[in-house]
């Protein structure tokens, strides 16, 4: 199991990230680093499409992929356009508690529910989306999910740092997680 690392100083981050965009973020975020002006970004941020999180980050600073559950299996062109047109060294994945994409089996009738009433679909063809692609982007445990995909992304960038933090939607917080 995976710890999270409670960032309450610049002294709480790891070594392996002090010095790097990824440290930047967390004394941003966490810290209320005094924002510096960026013309180019530093970091490419993939984290969950939640609507209750939003990161304090100077304008500039970072691109950021939104897709459920951090998942970026599936947007890695948009990775690969990040790091090789946009110059990007750094990657930090985001995940956090109570996220939608963890258990999707059990909320399976409320989807399909949804699609009918909000989306217009036949109950049949919402139903074989979901069995289509739930197992895709159920996520599991959020933490857990993120470090595997950040090991996943290492694996396929090897000259990029890639770091698994975790964002409590309760205090609006970043955490690192300790691999």
């Amino acid at each position: 199991m995976n710890q999270l690392i409670e960032i309450n100083s610049s002294e709480d981050i790891l070594s392996k990230y002090k010095n790097t965009p990824i440290a930047l973020l967390l004394e941003y975020h966490n810290l209320d680093k005094e924002f510096t002006d960026y013309t180019k970004a530093e970091l490419l941020v993939g984290m969950c499409m939640d609507h209750r999180k939003h990161l304090h980050i100077p304008d500039n600073f970072s691109y950021i992929i939104r897709t459920g559950g951090a998942n970026l299996r599936y947007s890695e062109f948009k990775v690969s356009y990040a790091i090789s047109v946009g110059g990007i060294k750094h990657i930090a994945l985001i995940g956090h508690n109570n996220c939608g994409m963890v258990n999707l089996a059990s909320k399976k009738e409320s989807f399909i529910e949804g699609l009918v009433s909000n989306g217009g679909w036949t109950s049949e063809r919402a139903e074989e989306h979901f069995n289509n692609f739930a197992p895709m982007f159920e996520v599991g445990n959020a933490a857990e999910f993120v470090a595997v995909e950040a090991k996943r992304l290492r694996g396929k960038y090897p000259n990029i740092t890639v770091a698994p933090l975790f964002y409590n939607v309760d205090n609006n917080k970043l955490y690192m997680i300790d691999e």
